[in-house]
């Protein structure tokens, strides 16, 4: 394995578990721990963010440009992530929805594997 896969790896791994727990702090009201989920989501979403940064140092790669077509495809996936989640939420959080539920969380796996043509294309 080489050193910019492991070290991608392991900040991944350690930024995803920092930013789960902390949304489960922040989410589930028997722990009552909000604010501090908060602050830990945060400093999650961080670490993957530089985990990013230290990929394309340490791969030799250009500075991501910013066009139109990236701020769509963000966009795109935030959308696509609200609506996965929302069908999460119909079904497990919300009584009596669970079969619209599905439904849109369906919808929403549609959408973000619509990501994939749109990020690299059709050949």
């Amino acid at each position: 394995m080489k050193k910019e896969n492991f070290v991608t790896l392991v900040m991944s791994a350690v930024g995803g578990l920092i930013f789960a727990l902390g949304m489960c702090m922040a989410l589930l009201p028997e722990w009552e721990a909000f604010t501090s989920g908060v602050v830990c989501g945060i400093i999650g979403a961080a670490v993957l963010l530089a985990a990013v940064f230290v990929r394309r140092k340490m791969t030799n790669a250009s500075p991501v440009k910013i066009s139109r077509r990236t701020v769509g495809i963000v966009v795109y996936g935030v959308i696509s992530t609200i609506v996965f989640g929302l069908g999460m939420c119909m079904t497990m959080v919300w009584e009596g929805i669970l079969l619209p539920g599905i439904i849109v969380g369906i919808a929403g796996i549609a959408l973000l594997l619509g990501l994939i043509p749109m990020i690299k294309g059709i050949k």
